[in-house]
């Protein structure tokens, strides 16, 4: 029997990433479907759920994806209620690769250290992966803050870290240079998660900071988040510091999500979100 992904996609074309990593993950055959809400979504689960006998549901699986992670995450609830009993399927949520992406570089920046009281600043964190990052740091013990632009926009993202994850995260507002560097004050970790190819950080506000151990940037399009920064690190040491770049830990983003991707499909009730792809993310961080 065929295993089936339906690709569910917030946005109004659906994501070709997450089309291929689906296939490399082990679907003999994904149906990406765009546009999709909490609203439309009704109809679609049933097609799921209502076909397939009980032994043969494991074949069928369900992806949440989009640019918005507000919006995928009310799809997330709304195709959960539409489950009961033995009718429902293993589902995934990675809007903008929000959980593999922030697994991965937190499972490297976790990796054979522990970040309890340490002080890490997640810049440009107002968006899925710098928000999932700041939550899976916080869970690990880290004291995290999270900068953006507009103060209230950040207020909102760390409003939003707190209903999910009950763990609470600073609000900073910092819209330049000087005002990044200064956020990073006693910090020990810096993971910049802004938009491609937008600079955040000056090479000389990490290379010159005293407490600062752990750099990582997660923009693996020029020019860099953090200047200095290399996209291929993985652990490079410079300055006193441990850097890692996009690339670096991307390998594990890309090996975590085929590998959720194949695990769809061992049982239908999984439900992938932050905590369990972190979970599977850190037995795999060394390979």
């Amino acid at each position: 029997m065929k295993k089936l992904l339906y690709q569910l996609d917030t946005d109004s074309l659906p994501s070709v990433f997450d089309n291929v990593v689906g296939y490399d993950g082990g679907a003999d055959h994904i149906t990406a479907l765009s546009g999709v809400t909490a609203q439309n979504v009704g109809g679609l689960v049933e097609g799921a759920i209502f076909t397939r006998g009980p032994k043969d549901k494991q074949n069928t699986a369900l992806f949440i994806g989009g640019s918005q992670m507000s919006e995928g995450q009310a799809l997330l609830t709304a195709v959960q209620r539409k489950f009961f009993g033995k009718f429902r399927v293993s589902l995934m949520f990675d809007c903008n690769g929000c959980n593999t992406t922030s697994a991965a570089a937190v499972a490297w920046l976790s990796h054979g250290r522990s970040l309890a009281g340490e002080r890490a600043v997640v810049l440009a964190g107002t968006g899925p992966v710098g928000q999932r990052a700041a939550a899976l740091l916080a869970r690990e013990g880290a004291r995290v803050a999270i900068t953006g632009r507009k103060i209230e926009a950040v207020r909102t993202a760390c409003a939003a870290i707190r209903a999910r994850f009950a763990v609470d995260v600073e609000p900073i507002g910092a819209a330049s240079h000087a005002e990044r560097g200064a956020a990073l004050e006693g910090a020990q970790i810096v993971l910049a998660t802004g938009a491609a190819g937008t600079p955040l950080l000056e090479a000389r506000q990490w290379q010159e900071s005293r407490t600062l151990s752990l750099v990582a940037d997660a923009n693996a399009s020029p020019p860099a988040g953090i200047e200095g920064v290399q996209a291929t690190d993985r652990g490079t040491q410079s300055h006193g510091k441990t850097l890692f770049g996009a690339l670096g830990f991307g390998a594990l983003k890309l090996a975590l999500h085929r590998a959720c991707i194949g695990r769809l499909f061992e049982r239908n009730d999984l439900v992938l979100d932050a905590e369990e792809i972190y979970a599977l993310a850190k037995t795999m961080v060394s390979r």
